[in-house]
């Protein structure tokens, strides 16, 4: 959320920030909306101190035995106290309002992030490792994953529908593997904590951040109870510090989840629907950092170079961009995206992103810490990214390590995960 102050300050400058990622703010509504808020404000103080005094008045009155005064004021306290209680239920109204809009307007984004419409503008900033080259005609995932009996999509439509697929035997284990090798690979070389939390959150859980109100058609949610089914470990590992002040020297929490994650993919129909590029439900390792807020940009850079330890043991060729203003993410204030150089696409498909979120969710939260030799607590800034998805990392595996026998070349770093196995198949 943003800083309710700054838009008090300066709307004109929060709308020019916001347009550069294609949010239009009304200010003119904007204004209208909070002078209402302030009129109401005021008027209620009012009130409040007159009742307080009117109140006085009748205990002096009766004091002194004027009964006719005493009557008189208390009158007058009934008939502030019923125009107290309609103007304050206005003033709740106009607060909610300004509340649920506050919700719906996306993260500021950095001064220095690139200015852009579309992905199609994002900035690359270096690519490391050399895409394999063949001498054999490339097949994609599907098909590598089919011709060794490891992935079965078919079988996962029959049993949930399109965007599920079924892992077999050693594409089960696979993906096991790479769970297992990200996960020590966070918490024993980067220090974060590991986390299993619930996979299921409430709707103020989703709020703290950003998921809604904005993105509730991209959600799961239970037909009764009320759950979501979380669409990424980000949410419960990063509300671990909801409604919550911590001690400076409590800071940074660094947390790692491995989980499923849930999306519909509302908006999203006709796009990869062949294979496990984009599915319903998949597995992802979440890092998720809470630091203080001098320590923002140097955690993103940091965690940063986390996700891309990853691709580099497990011998992929990726790339890094920085997204520009027209893609950031809702809550994010500056995003790097990794992405994976998959061959039967010839191209690279984004397998990782990590974003800063300065305090926008932590205000959301009411996520804040204590300064040392302070007694007023401030906000904390929040960063989350992927250490990675693991089903995009199956893929760049199956389509990067592909022989010509159809069988997988299984990089070093993940051999140990798999009995020694160096191949798949073959």
């Amino acid at each position: 959320m943003l800083d309710p102050h700054l838009l008090r300050e300066d709307p004109e400058g929060v709308a020019e920030a916001l347009a550069k990622r294609g949010y239009t703010l009304d200010v003119a509504a904007w204004r209208e909306l909070e002078s209402r808020r302030k009129e109401q404000q005021t008027r209620v103080e009012e009130l409040q101190a007159e009742r307080k005094q009117v109140s006085k008045a009748v205990g002096e009155a009766k004091k002194a035995g004027d009964e006719a005064t005493a009557a008189e004021r208390k009158e007058r306290g009934e008939a502030i106290g019923r125009e107290l209680e309609e103007l304050d239920n206005a003033f709740q109204a106009t607060k909610a309002e300004l509340e649920a809009w506050l919700l719906e307007m996306p993260n500021l984004p950095d001064p220095q992030v690139p200015v852009g419409a579309d992905e199609n503008e994002n900035a690359e900033l270096r690519r490391v490792g050399e895409p394999p080259a063949f001498d054999f005609p490339v097949q994609d995932h599907v098909d590598v994953g089919a011709g060794l009996g490891i992935l079965d999509a078919e079988a996962g439509a029959n049993l949930a529908g399109s965007r599920f697929t079924v892992l077999r035997g050693a594409g089960a284990r696979l993906s096991r593997a790479l769970g297992q090798f990200m996960m020590d690979l966070q918490t024993e070389l980067h220090g974060y904590t590991e986390i299993a939390p619930p996979l299921l959150a409430r709707d103020d859980t989703l709020q703290g951040t950003g998921q809604l109100p904005k993105f509730g058609d991209d959600l799961f949610q239970t037909r009764e109870d009320g759950f979501y089914l979380i669409p990424t470990a980000e949410v419960p590992l990063t509300n671990l510090h909801r409604e919550s002040i911590v001690e400076e020297a409590d800071l940074p929490g660094r947390y790692v989840a491995w989980t499923p994650c849930f999306r519909r993919e509302a908006g999203s129909y006709g796009k990869d629907t062949r294979g496990m590029i984009r599915q319903h439900q998949f597995d992802k390792v979440e890092l998720v950092q809470v630091v203080h807020p001098d320590q923002g940009p140097a955690a993103w850079e940091a965690m940063c170079g986390h996700a891309e330890e990853v691709l580099r043991r497990l011998e992929l060729p990726y790339r890094v961009v920085e997204l520009c203003t027209g893609d950031l993410g809702f809550a994010a204030r500056r995003t790097y995206d990794l992405e994976v150089w998959l061959p039967a696409q010839e191209t690279y498909r984004e397998i990782s992103s990590v974003s800063w979120c300065h305090d926008f969710q932590a205000r959301r939260m009411g996520a804040r810490f204590r300064p040392d030799g302070e007694k007023k607590p401030r906000l904390v800034h929040t960063l989350n990214g992927s250490g990675v998805a693991i089903g995009r990392a199956l893929v760049a595996l199956l389509e990067n390590g592909q022989q010509a026998d159809g069988s997988v070349r299984v990089p070093e770093a993940l051999r140990p995960y798999l009995g020694g196995q160096a191949l798949i198949g073959g």
